[in-house]
């Protein structure tokens, strides 16, 4: 026995420091930054286990002790990658990043498969602990089903720098930036690196040099044209000082967007504010906001480990911990309040209503940073009076004060008062105009704020008459991948009201719904899919979807795509073959009765009802055809 108790005192003690590593290594900056932030967080969340059955006097099974072997083997190669990717050339780490993904992807592999052999009801842990740790496994899985995409435009961008001689300055900043070689340090460093890297590889790197070479070379001219002068440590140091620190976004509710203090999980797995969903499933609502399935139940289970992150995170950065939303009534007029300086305010206020276009961009800006920073702030610029006035300069011709202005409104919708605010000033119609005709930014900036004003039932109807739709539509064609997601977002959630539906379906959404289903490195078959389930329950969307041929394509996403993507997909198939002979045939024709029989087995619970009810149809189609040929 004592033997089994050292062998597990090992094995924890190894888990918990491995552990412990990957939680202190630091930051990733090289195009590798996404691969390796989601590794690293995925494992940190593994922690209380460990510590908890390494205090335990709990023994354990040869079974239990191999799988937890597993996981510590696969740990150590999670270890070796993250610290290999965080170093070295960050061109090289460009260039090979394919071949990165794929190990990311088989170490996910392997720590889900250790995971699996785990049987947690079986170990002497808190109830909490063990609803933390199937939290983080169903993450694992879910990252193990998801494979990075590929990043088309920086795979353009460097083939077009290679190439031409004298690139246009656009693509060799977007590199500059997407590379994180923006200061002459970098260069330097990067310099050094390629260099190192010339030594250890045996000449073995052939042409790969000369193109790393040649692309170092014009990023570093791309830099010394932005930054002559500059001192970059000083430079560094202030642009940290002016920058409020990003909130990831699985620490902000996807109802409110706001930093949770609360985290709780519904049935679905999603995590949201406790006092959104509340409030959402007090209304009535039956499904999960984010994925539209049906709640199994209603009760709510904490998030402890995301709550502990993000206080982890709030105080790394200097947060303050997230309180109850304030409002500056409450108190007394004159104290001094963290953020929310009222006579700042006052004074950025007046910029926008006297000052020169110059200090309405600038002031319109400061607004704009002062909502994103916390809800105090969106409680006190709200009160002053600003939503009327930055409604107004949505219809200025700056660009650039338009984007600030449409931006800081997004910010302040944050807030459930302030979206009925913002709509009583007449901010759609001008919001949309912003969707319609403003930079980029602007527009996608819009899609969100509308989207924002949108949780509110009564906006839907609102936005859809104010020709919302067809400028959504157009930003979904044309807009950058964010831009996309924002505007696919904004038209689901608006075609919860059956009027919107048919306002999609008139202005043309099949067309690029149909591209983006059949591309699958593209990014967008997820909402493609969500759209076209929502959709296919209108009867004008049902012939639109019918009328684009999607049935060869939907059958294929029901053999082999994600398991959220094979529900939708079988709902559309479904809404198609439901009184209409002829889709039921093509179906058939297609293959679809083994893609359902393997999804009626193997799918989620709505998937295997929908499989089920086509099946059923199928069958009855074809004891007719027998009748009649009999």
């Amino acid at each position: 026995m004592g033997g089994s108790e050292n062998s597990k005192a090992m094995v924890m003690g190894r888990l918990a420091e491995s552990i412990k590593e990957i939680s202190g290594l630091p930051e990733c900056q090289n195009v590798c930054k996404n691969m390796y932030g989601n590794l690293v967080r995925r494992v940190k969340l593994l922690s209380p286990l460990f510590e908890e059955l390494k205090d335990s006097d709990e023994s354990l099974s040869d079974e239990q002790l191999e799988a937890f072997e597993s996981l510590s083997v696969a740990l150590d190669s999670a270890k070796t990658l993250l610290k290999s990717v965080r170093q070295g050339s960050k061109i090289y780490q460009a260039l090979r990043r394919n071949d990165t993904a794929d190990k990311f992807q088989k170490i996910t592999e392997k720590i889900e498969a250790a995971l699996s052999e785990i049987s947690y009801n079986k170990l002497e842990i808190s109830e909490e602990v063990q609803e933390q740790i199937e939290l983080v496994h169903a993450q694992f899985k879910r990252a193990k089903a998801q494979t990075e995409f590929t990043d088309l435009q920086l795979d353009l961008d460097i083939t077009v720098a290679q190439k031409e001689k004298d690139p246009d300055p656009a693509i060799l900043k977007r590199l500059s930036e997407k590379l994180y070689l923006r200061t002459i340090n970098d260069i330097k460093k990067e310099s050094g690196e390629l260099h190192e890297l010339v030594i250890t590889s045996s000449g073995e790197l052939g042409d790969c040099l000369e193109t790393m070479s040649s692309l170092l070379r014009k990023l570093k001219d791309c830099v010394l044209t932005e930054n002559p002068e500059v001192d970059t440590f000083e430079c560094e140091k202030v642009s940290i000082k002016h920058r409020s620190p990003v909130i990831p976004d699985d620490f902000r509710c996807p109802i409110s967007l706001e930093l949770m203090k609360d985290p709780v999980i519904v049935s679905t797995g999603q995590t949201y504010e406790r006092s959104c969903i509340q409030k959402w499933l007090d209304a009535g609502h039956k499904t999960c906001p984010k994925t539209q399935q049906t709640l199994l139940h209603t009760a709510l289970t904490p998030n402890y480990v995301l709550k502990s992150l993000i206080a982890l995170w709030c105080e790394s950065n200097g947060v303050e911990l997230p309180k109850k939303q304030g409002s500056c009534r409450t108190k007394k007029s004159g104290s001094s309040l963290s953020d929310c300086d009222r006579t700042a305010i006052n004074a950025l206020l007046d910029k926008l209503v006297n000052g020169d276009i110059e200090k309405q961009r600038a002031a319109a800006g400061e607004l704009r940073l002062l909502a994103k920073r916390n809800a105090d702030n969106r409680v006190c610029i709200a009160e002053a009076g600003a939503i009327p006035l930055l409604v107004d300069l949505l219809s200025s011709l700056d660009p650039r004060t338009q984007e600030h202005a449409v931006t800081a409104l997004l910010n302040l919708s944050i807030n459930e008062s302030n979206k009925g605010t913002i709509v009583n000033a007449g901010a759609i119609p001008d919001i949309v105009d912003v969707l319609k005709i403003g930079s980029m930014e602007a527009r996608e900036n819009a899609a969100a704020t509308l989207f924002s004003l949108s949780v509110l039932d009564e906006n839907k109807v609102a936005i859809g008459a104010a020709g919302a739709i067809p400028a959504l539509i157009k930003l979904l064609c044309e807009g950058t991948p964010r831009g996309k997601k924002d505007a696919a977002t904004a038209i689901f959630n608006l075609s919860i009201y059956q009027g919107n539906k048919a306002r999609a379906v008139k202005a043309g959404i099949m067309a690029p719904l149909m591209r983006f289903l059949k591309d699958a490195g593209g990014g967008m078959v997820d909402e493609a899919l969500a759209l076209m389930a929502i959709l296919a329950s209108h009867h004008e969307g049902r012939i639109a979807i019918g009328q684009a041929e999607p049935i060869p394509t939907l059958i294929e996403v029901i053999r082999t795509g994600s398991p959220r993507n094979r529900e939708n997909a079988a709902a559309v198939l479904w809404s198609l073959c439901t009184g209409d002979l002829l889709q039921l045939k093509l179906a058939k024709e297609h293959g679809a009765e083994a893609a359902l029989q393997e999804l009626s087995e193997n799918g989620t619970d709505r998937a295997k009802r929908k499989a089920g009810s086509i099946l059923e149809l199928l069958q009855r189609m074809e004891g007719d055809d027998n009748l009649q040929n009999s």
